[in-house]
């Protein structure tokens, strides 16, 4: 036995990966892509943040309005006129025939708890996407990444008894006829993975949750851009009002005028809250129709460096037809967690040391070694 085959087989025995835990890799596991999980921390976090500045101006600086009373009210009573109008909220006028109209404005008041429900909205897909598919993935994730790794090491271990049985022939003819029939025969090869893939190139579940996700953001986004500009004009259109103090005990004060202009001091800074909320919602609607049109292109740069292993020849063999299924999506996962497979920096390796003519064979890591 030559010196040089124990070098190769030393060499393919340490190509070999160690088991490891399941486990470890199911908890840190990338179970979002990461332009999705983008959209997700900008659509939830701006009106959250938004909503954190409105809160704390609201309560450092007490009623957002300020109203005018008579000059022969105390100061106490000012600041009550101003606490009750902005509770009302309400305002009050009187039409050409001289009857009494009162129009609510509490779509101002409530333009902080809006914001509030706009990130719960937006949230939404983020919740139903971990609940009902993130455990189904994870499976499907783990199952592909563990049958890619064992892969490699098969196709090791079928490297080493090539060399064994080489070394073994006398007859180079003989070794080589074997070996061709071998390929013919397909023995170098393990179809569980592959049967599996073809399976999940069948079954549409992860892409319609995904395109699920998308249309509910679009949805939500629009409806919050609508109620903004709906906001923006109202809040431009009147930020003055006539309160109506006459009630109560002040009923029958003749003393007390019935309105009371107000001004609301806060429409500014909502309205530049609204408007900076709007465009970045409006900036994120592209990126959301650019994640569900990814979804119509193959991305077989992924399978196609584990191509040089005889355990996997789903591209090269099949046409993949058409691109929006499970498989699509499956792909696009095991792009984001390259780090949780052993195999893949040194089968990238192999694909750059192989030559050119070097294909989808065992004897790849045979020649690779020598």
């Amino acid at each position: 036995m030559s010196i040089a085959h124990e070098a190769a087989k030393a060499m393919l025995s340490d190509a070999l990966l160690q088991d490891s835990s399941g486990i470890d890799r199911l908890v840190h596991l990338e179970l979002e892509l990461p332009l999705d999980k983008v959209i997700k921390f900008v659509s939830v976090g701006l009106p959250l943040l938004l909503v954190s500045m409105a809160f704390a101006r609201e309560i450092s600086l007490g009623p957002q309005i300020s109203c005018f009373p008579p000059s022969n009210f105390t100061v106490k009573q000012a600041s009550y006129v101003d606490t009750y109008c902005w509770d009302s909220l309400m305002h009050h006028e009187f039409d050409s025939d001289g009857n009494f109209e009162e129009r609510s404005l509490w779509v101002h008041k409530m333009f902080p708890y809006s914001l509030l429900a706009m990130a719960v909205l937006m949230y939404l897909p983020a919740l139903i996407w971990r609940q009902l598919v993130m455990p189904t993935l994870a499976s499907d994730l783990l199952f592909i990444i563990d049958e890619l790794d064992r892969a490699y090491n098969r196709s090791v271990r079928m490297a080493q008894s090539i060399l064994d049985m080489r070394q073994s022939t006398k007859n180079p003819l003989t070794f080589q006829a074997e070996l061709e029939r071998a390929k013919k025969k397909r023995y170098f090869e393990y179809p569980l993975l592959e049967r599996y893939m073809q399976c999940k190139h069948n079954s549409y579940f992860l892409v319609s949750m995904l395109f699920l996700r998308g249309f509910l953001l679009l949805t939500f986004m629009t409806a919050a851009c609508l109620y903004l500009a709906y906001f923006h004009l109202s809040a431009f259109l009147q930020d003055e009002f006539s309160c109506f103090v006459r009630t109560g005990m002040l009923r029958d004060q003749n003393w007390v005028p019935e309105l009371i202009q107000c001004k609301m001091t806060g429409q500014l800074v909502f309205q530049v809250i609204s408007v900076a909320n709007g465009a970045i919602y409006v900036l994120l609607a592209p990126i959301v129709l650019f994640s569900l049109v990814r979804l119509f292109v193959w991305d077989t740069t992924f399978l196609s460096v584990y191509e040089i292993l005889p355990a996997l020849d789903l591209i090269r063999r099949r046409k993949l037809g058409c691109p929006l299924n499970d498989l699509n999506v499956l792909l696009l996962f095991l792009r984001a967690n390259v780090a949780h497979l052993k195999s893949y920096g040194k089968v990238r390796a192999l694909c750059s040391l192989a030559p050119p003519q070097v294909g989808n064979i065992t004897a790849d890591f045979v020649y690779v070694s020598q």
